[in-house]
């Protein structure tokens, strides 16, 4: 796993043998942040990223000059990583919050121009992270909502839904708050 662009360009990120979680492929995270590179100047948005898991879509983002990052994620060993990750790498306004997702979603008020969620693919109830996320207003107007899934989900009929890409086994669903 490696970072793909920006400050730390081709970095290579190696998580313990014991680290459960998947990462999102090299393939499916270029095509993504070009993607969003369409949307967005990194270093003037503000990013949420749920369920980071290694969190190299943060490292990305931070790579890239974002400076308003803040990664959610409970499990203790992958905490630890990133935690680590970001004191290495010296990456400034990355915030980690260890705590289950969606009792962050809960408490937290802070709008982001960037939601991206990858939770595991067997999670029960993923169907209904999008509403979930865009009804705890979240989400600035003219944000966007990256829900990364299986192909074993489709979201075309939610009213926010707005595209979908897919690389591999990996599917990226793109929302916006409806209107």
């Amino acid at each position: 796993m490696r970072i793909i662009s920006g400050k730390y360009k081709g970095k290579h990120i190696q998580p313990p043998r014991n680290f459960r979680a998947r990462p999102t492929t090299d393939f499916a995270r270029v095509a993504l942040f070009n993607i969003l590179a369409n949307y967005f100047d990194f270093e003037e948005i503000s990013v949420l990223d749920l369920f980071a898991g290694t969190g190299v879509i943060g490292y990305e983002f931070a790579s890239r000059g974002c400076h308003n990052l803040t990664s959610v994620e409970n499990h203790p060993v992958h905490a630890a990583f990133i935690r680590r990750m970001i004191r290495e790498l010296s990456f400034e306004g990355f915030r980690l919050m260890e705590r289950d997702v969606f009792s962050f979603l809960e408490h937290h008020q802070t709008k982001y121009d960037v939601i991206f969620c990858d939770p595991p693919y067997d999670m029960e109830g993923i169907g209904n992270l999008p509403d979930i996320i865009l009804q705890h207003g979240l989400l600035n107007k003219e944000g966007i909502l990256v829900v990364e899934h299986s192909g074993d989900i489709s979201f075309a009929g939610h009213p926010g839904f707005f595209d979908e890409r897919r690389y591999g086994k990996v599917h990226f669903s793109f929302f916006r708050v409806p209107e």
